[in-house]
């Protein structure tokens, strides 16, 4: 039996993709650029565009359906313009690197201008030593944490050997303090924006908690024995080593100041040394 009716039509969109057209959302029709089409449409023709750069002409073969932005790359070999630094000039009008060629009408043998772009070229040159400066500074936190580890093992074995009565000599304390304190001269001298200066401050903040733990044990340490700190002082160290310790604790207050503004409870007076 056949249907009653009129009789049956096809979709809009359906019936528009036959030949190589298709409806977009919007209502409009266009010609299809899926790889179906092209295979029922028949070969895509290549293009020979003549490209003006300064007094220099290119003359380049490309797909009549590619893109502005496919033309840049394939430029960015022949006159070493980087594809951000590229504009496309093509009948008086910059043309975006989404638009295709011939949408907008460029043809066999059509004139198209590249124009340097100097303000993109400036701002990537900009991103670019700001991306270098980053990185350089994240090896070098990279690297500050990694001396931390190792101090930081020496630390936790030194405060299990404390704990458990056993008295460390000083100067294992003191030097592990001297280095602790350099390493935060390291991490003052670093330069960092974003996620970079974030892993810098965890650094101080984790430096800072053991040099703190240290004095703490040092404090401990000198009551496990008979003899006065100040006798130790004089045994095992100079006034040299003082000196210097009191030079980079000065030099480390500055630094906390700057990374933490605010007010911060620590256990160690900084500025006491």
């Amino acid at each position: 039996m056949k249907p009653e009716g009129k009789g049956f039509s096809s979709p809009p969109a359906k019936a528009a993709a036959v030949g190589g057209w298709e409806v977009r959302p919007g209502g409009m029709l266009v010609q299809r650029r899926n790889s179906d089409s092209n295979q029922n449409s028949g070969h895509v023709p290549n293009i020979k565009v003549r490209v003006k750069y300064g007094s220099s002409y290119h003359e380049v073969s490309i797909s009549s359906q590619a893109s502005f932005g496919e033309l840049k790359k394939m430029l960015s070999g022949l006159t070493g313009l980087h594809t951000q630094d590229q504009k496309l000039i093509f009948k008086e009008k910059e043309r975006d690197s989404k638009a295709f060629l011939d949408i907008v009408g460029v043809k066999d043998g059509s004139k198209i201008v590249l124009v340097e772009d100097e303000l993109s070229r400036e701002r990537r040159c900009l991103e670019l030593r700001r991306n270098a400066v980053m990185e350089k500074a994240s090896k070098e936190i990279a690297a500050i944490r990694f001396e931390v580890d190792k101090l930081a093992k020496q630390v936790a074995s030194i405060e299990l050997e404390i704990n458990g009565g056993k008295k460390v000599v000083e100067t294992v304390l003191l030097n592990l303090i001297e280095l602790l304190m350099t390493q935060l001269i390291k991490l003052d001298g670093i330069s960092a924006d974003g996620d970079v200066k974030l892993q810098r401050r965890m650094q101080v903040k984790r430096v800072q908690k053991y040099i703190e733990t240290l004095d703490v044990l040092k404090m401990r340490n000198s009551g496990l024995g008979k003899v006065h700190l100040q006798q130790q002082h004089q045994i095992f160290t100079g006034p040299k080593i003082y000196q210097k310790q009191q030079e980079q604790r000065k030099q480390v207050n500055n630094f906390t100041e700057r990374v933490n503004p605010g007010p911060v409870v620590v256990t160690t007076k900084w500025e006491t040394f």
